[in-house]
């Protein structure tokens, strides 16, 4: 595990590597934010110049503010060629709803910088089988250039729990239940006054489908985080913590603060 120390404030406090996946370690949310919009932010305007146009997939949750404040801010993009799609909604709660993933995005983004295109999980529609088919087909279409994700507080990605993650998934988006400790969180996140009220399914692009962008940038602050990130930088890279497959990604980032990282005993 190289590792590289930098000045308080000015960047990564620590940067070290776990099989491909780096790892940088900031001195509180707002520097961990702005550090990982740059690299978002650098990773679409390659694929804008490279290419044109750049296909993007975001997480919604509290963790995932101060990165999506940064990239709003970043002139630099031009999101009118930006394609964005998000990685899961759940399941029963209509798009508008003020705790679905698609509102949270639509605040904390996509109204603010109005991508070309954005491509919503319909987490109120009838047929769940057929809007899984659906976004897997637009996902297909043309690959992702960029995935913003997060990690749980059981480890998962998106909504692909342990210990029924699948590294080796043949769809890319499925129906999902719910792992307690995933509702659970969304109580802490304060997304939901209670356990009773948070959906129990969910749509999710699935692990294989988020592995297949070219870059990953993992933003992961905070005290409840930490046994997450613990256990994936350490151990097997295994179904049970899902997150630790992105040790083995070519081009992923795992940009955590102090109180995340409390556990990893530097």
């Amino acid at each position: 595990m190289p590792e590289t120390y930098g000045a308080a404030g000015l960047g990564p406090e620590k940067t070290f590597q776990v099989g491909n996946l780096q790892v940088k370690i900031f001195a509180d949310r707002a520097a961990l934010g702005r550090a990982a919009a740059q690299v978002a932010a650098t990773a679409l305007t390659q694929a804008l110049t490279q290419k044109g146009n750049a296909r993007a997939i975001f997480a919604a949750a509290p963790s995932q503010n101060e990165l999506l404040e940064g990239l709003s801010k970043d002139s630099s993009v031009e999101w009118s060629q930006v394609v964005a799609f998000h990685l899961d909604e759940y399941l029963g709660l209509a798009g508008e709803a003020p705790q679905s993933f698609q509102t949270y995005l639509k605040e904390h983004l996509f109204d603010l910088v109005k991508p070309g295109q954005v491509n919503f999980l319909q987490g109120g529609t009838p047929d769940p089988a057929a809007e899984a088919a659906r976004y897997g087909q637009l996902l297909a279409e043309g690959g992702l250039d960029l995935a913003c994700i997060g990690i749980g507080e059981n480890g998962h990605i998106a909504f692909n729990d342990p210990p029924y993650a699948d590294f080796n998934d043949s769809q890319k988006v499925r129906i999902v239940d719910l792992d307690e400790t995933s509702r659970v969180q969304q109580v802490h996140d304060g997304c939901f006054p209670e356990l009773a009220a948070v959906p129990e399914q969910a749509l999710t692009v699935t692990i294989p489908a988020i592995l297949a962008a070219r870059t990953i940038v993992c933003v992961v602050p905070g005290p409840t985080k930490a046994q997450a990130v613990f256990d994936s930088l350490n151990g097997p890279v295994t179904p049970l913590c899902p997150a630790s497959i992105l040790r083995e990604h070519p081009a992923a980032q795992l940009f955590i603060d102090r109180a995340s990282a409390a556990l990893l005993n530097f």
